[in-house]
């Protein structure tokens, strides 16, 4: 059975979308400790960095299976890949580059079956220091190609990808054998691109910079979160995936020896994931120490946008890059906020002479396969306070009902008075406003209402400090 933990301090909320983006141990084989996220950020992307070797960056990788929950109570067998020595997780690593940097990933393969990793979006890919081509079981015959790029063959076999990272961006990696069920099994990841112009930028244009640790570190607030990484890069991942429980069930018996008569005809997702988790989960912590091997959350904390003056909080706005594997178009739909989506599969939106070419959206519809970067920024519209009152006479506490995340006021920045015995999980005035997949259909666990893709932004006030705000 889920638990689920209100009282997580941070469960704070998230963002997947805003943009612009309990659960007991699965049971399972390879470990119970929290994966990648452990050592990494409270909230926002967790990256994978390799070794780097001047410019060669450097990723080994294996395969492995275990189990994820779901937001209904029930787990279920997923494939994954991972970097070597570490834990099974899902979705598999993010994987951070430069550009220009010659990537290399040595992939192992431990799986019942032939894997292997293509990179849509990046050019001469070469697989065991050969140009990555189909693999065909009648030489000549393309009608017999068995996978995308050469394989890995199961239980031991390895391959070697490599490519020069040329151009910035946001992709997929997955496998490019048997992909209708590999992919939909869990391998999958994201692999991200910095530009030269730094990693405070999605694109190597001066409009596409978001805030990042380094723009925040004025204020004061530089402390790490409980899993020992800074929280204030407002740059976020929004990945949606789907899973269909009886095509899960039919490989495990099959990787177990036993028979299936799964007709891939009926497939039929019942799950809809970001992050690799869905409601409520999806709005803890990276790392979250019940969901051992879903290390990634999906929230967005960010602040009041004031534009990029010297000392702002919030000098730029955020990122949020969205990322779709599943089999249907996703409208994500972020509430009380458009976001400028300045790229889509790693390219930014600019014409030829570099005019700009970015367009407002509120929500964004991901095509499989696809990925869109959006900046999104958060204005008090208002300026609503205490000294700047909102225009209505606000009811007593007494007619008013209180959600789990209310402050007890509608300023940001202040607290107000609850009813005695109410437990809020507000922590200093901050708002949380909701974003979810707006196939309505789609945010439920088989059945079950207001679980899947949904998240949320959490607002913190300016003048916060993890000592007052904390998270």
């Amino acid at each position: 059975m889920h638990r689920i933990s209100l009282s997580r301090r941070r469960i704070a909320l998230a963002t997947a979308g805003l943009l612009a983006v309990g659960a007991a141990a699965a049971a399972g084989g390879s470990s119970a400790t929290p994966a990648a996220a452990a050592t990494g950020p409270d909230v926002g992307i967790v990256c994978s960095n390799g070794t780097t070797n001047g410019a060669n960056r450097t990723f080994n990788m294996t395969t492995d299976v275990d189990y994820i929950n779901l937001p209904d109570g029930n787990t279920v067998y997923m494939y994954g890949y991972k970097i070597v020595g570490t834990p099974f997780q899902h979705p598999s690593p993010v994987l951070c580059v430069n550009q220009g940097d010659v990537v290399t990933v040595n992939l192992t393969n431990t799986l019942k079956r032939p894997i292997s990793m293509v990179f849509p979006g990046q050019t001469n890919v070469m697989a065991n220091g050969a140009p990555a081509t189909p693999e065909l079981a009648t030489a000549g015959d393309p009608s017999t190609m068995t996978s995308l790029t050469q394989s890995a063959s199961a239980q031991g076999g390895t391959v070697s990808y490599s490519f020069v990272a040329d151009h910035p961006g946001t992709f997929l990696y997955e496998s490019g054998t048997d992909p209708d069920v590999q992919v939909r099994m869990g391998l999958f990841g994201a692999l991200i691109v910095r530009p030269n112009m730094g990693d405070d930028h999605a694109y190597n244009r001066a409009d596409s910079r978001f805030t990042t640790v380094e723009d925040t570190q004025h204020t004061g607030n530089t402390a790490t979160g409980t899993n020992g990484g800074a929280n204030n890069s407002e740059e976020f991942m929004v990945l949606l995936s789907e899973i269909d429980p009886f095509l899960n069930q039919a490989i495990e018996r099959i990787d177990s020896g036993r028979t299936s008569n799964y007709n891939f005809d009926n497939y039929h997702p019942r799950y809809w994931l970001v992050n690799g988790r869905g409601f409520p989960d999806s709005i803890a912590d990276n790392g979250a120490a019940w969901l051992p091997n879903q290390p990634y959350g999906a929230l967005a904390e960010v602040r009041e946008f004031k534009g990029a003056d010297a000392g702002n909080v919030h000098p730029y706005g955020g990122l949020a890059r969205y990322l779709n594997v599943g089999t249907e178009t996703f409208p994500f739909h972020p509430h009380g906020n458009n976001g400028a989506v300045i790229g889509r599969d790693g390219n930014p939106l600019a014409s030829s002479t570099g005019q700009d070419l970015s367009y407002e959206k509120y929500a964004i519809d991901i095509g499989p396969g696809q990925t869109y970067d959006v900046l999104f920024k958060w204005y008090d519209a208002e300026h609503y306070s205490e000294t700047n009152p909102v225009p209505v006479v606000v009811p007593q506490v007494a007619n008013q009902v209180f959600g789990m995340f209310y402050s007890g006021s509608p300023y940001l920045g202040v607290t107000g008075p609850q009813p005695p015995g109410n437990q809020s999980l507000n922590q200093c005035g901050e708002y949380y406003i909701i974003s979810h997949n707006h196939a309505l259909f789609q945010i439920t666990s088989w059945g079950v209402n207001m679980t899947g893709p949904i998240t949320y932004m959490r607002i913190d006030p300016a003048q916060a400090t993890q000592k007052n705000c904390p998270q």
